[in-house]
C-alpha cells in the first residue's frame, strides 16, 4: 500500500507538470515560428524594395546584401566585373598582411616617401614633405581611412603588382585583379582597369567579420581600419549617427561604390553596392546606395 501511495505521489506531479508544460512548449514553439515567418515576410520586402529600386537606375548595379546571422541574402548582378576604384584597397590591405605573415614584409618596416610617389585624389600624403618614412601599417591605415591614393601605390611598389595578384587569387577572389596603381589615368585610357564584383567583396568582407583572414585577430584589425573610414557619405549617409559601419567606398569617373558591413543591435549585415552610372557627377549614384543601406537597415528595426 504504501509503494501505491508512494508511486501516485511521484506520478501525479509529474503528470500535471507535464499537462501544464506541453501546452507551454508548444506556445513558445508557435510564437519562434510566428517571428521567423514575419521576418521572412519583411525580408521578401525589402527584396521587392531592393528590386525595385535598381530597376528604376539608370545604369549599372552590382549589389549583394546578406543578413550575416541568417545567411538570407540579396543580391543583383553580383558577379557582373565593374571598374573597382578604391575598393580594391580592401584586397590590397589583406595581401599585404598576407605577405607580412609570409615575412616578404614587416609591419613595421618603413617605407620613404618620395616626390615621385605622390599622387592626385584622396589622402593627405601628396601634401607631405618627402623624405619621412612611413610605416607598412601607418600606410594600410591611411589607405583605408583616409582612402589615400599615395599610401596605396607605396604598398603597391613595396609588394608587387604581381605578387598581390597571386595572393588575391589565394584568398579565394574570382573577378578581382589589380593592373594599375591608384589615379593611372593613362593607363585606363588605353584600357588597363582593375575590376572587381559585389560577389567577391561579399566573400571578403564576410571572412573579416567570421575572423576566417589569418586568424581573429587579424581580421578584426581590418575590420578596425574600415570602421575609421572618413568618407561617410554612402552607406553611413542617412543611418543613426552612432551606427557602426566598417566599410569601404571607390570613386572614379563613371563608377561609385560603397561596401561594408553594418552593425545594429538587432542584427548585423554586410552590403556591397558597386554602380557604373551614366550621369556627368556620382551624386545620384551616392543617392542610390544611401537609399538601399537605409532600406536593409530599417529591416532590422522593425523586430
Amino acid at each position: 500500500m504504501k509503494k501505491i501511495i508512494l508511486i501516485i505521489a511521484i506520478a501525479v506531479p509529474l503528470l500535471t507538470a507535464g499537462i501544464f508544460y506541453y501546452p507551454a512548449c508548444r506556445t513558445a514553439l508557435d510564437s519562434h515560428r510566428l517571428a521567423v515567418e514575419a521576418r521572412k515576410a519583411a525580408w521578401a520586402g525589402l527584396k521587392e524594395d531592393v528590386d525595385k529600386t535598381i530597376r528604376g537606375y539608370r545604369g549599372a548595379v552590382g549589389l549583394v546584401i546578406k543578413d550575416l546571422d541568417t545567411g538570407w541574402q540579396i543580391d543583383a548582378n553580383k558577379d557582373i566585373a565593374i571598374p573597382s576604384a578604391s575598393i580594391v584597397k580592401i584586397p590590397i590591405m589583406m595581401a599585404v598582411f598576407s605577405a607580412a605573415k609570409d615575412g616578404k614584409i614587416n609591419l613595421n618596416d618603413t617605407i620613404e616617401l618620395k616626390n615621385s610617389d605622390k599622387t592626385d585624389g584622396s589622402g593627405v600624403l601628396k601634401n607631405a614633405l618627402a623624405g619621412p618614412g612611413y610605416k607598412v601599417e601607418d600606410l594600410i591605415s591611411l589607405m583605408i581611412t583616409q582612402s589615400d591614393n599615395t599610401a596605396a601605390n607605396m604598398l603597391i611598389d613595396r609588394v608587387g603588382i604581381d605578387d598581390l595578384n597571386s595572393r588575391f587569387a589565394k584568398l579565394g577572389l574570382k573577378h578581382t585583379n589589380l593592373s594599375r596603381k591608384m589615379m593611372d589615368f593613362r593607363s585606363r585610357k588605353s584600357g588597363v582597369e582593375n575590376y572587381t564584383t559585389a560577389g567577391d567583396m561579399a566573400y571578403l568582407l564576410e571572412g573579416l567579420y567570421r575572423g576566417k583572414f589569418l586568424g581573429r585577430d587579424v581580421s578584426n584589425r581590418c575590420l578596425e581600419f574600415l570602421a575609421e573610414q572618413k568618407i561617410n557619405d554612402r552607406i553611413p549617409r542617412r543611418l543613426p549617427a552612432d551606427t557602426t559601419v566598417a566599410h569601404k567606398t571607390g570613386l572614379e569617373n563613371g563608377v561609385c561604390h560603397d561596401v561594408g558591413i553594418v552593425y545594429t543591435d538587432k542584427g548585423n549585415f554586410l552590403i556591397c553596392v558597386l554602380v557604373k552610372h551614366r550621369s556627368s557627377t556620382a551624386r545620384v549614384a551616392k543617392k542610390l546606395i544611401a537609399h538601399l543601406s537605409l532600406a536593409a537597415y530599417s529591416y532590422y528595426q522593425g523586430f
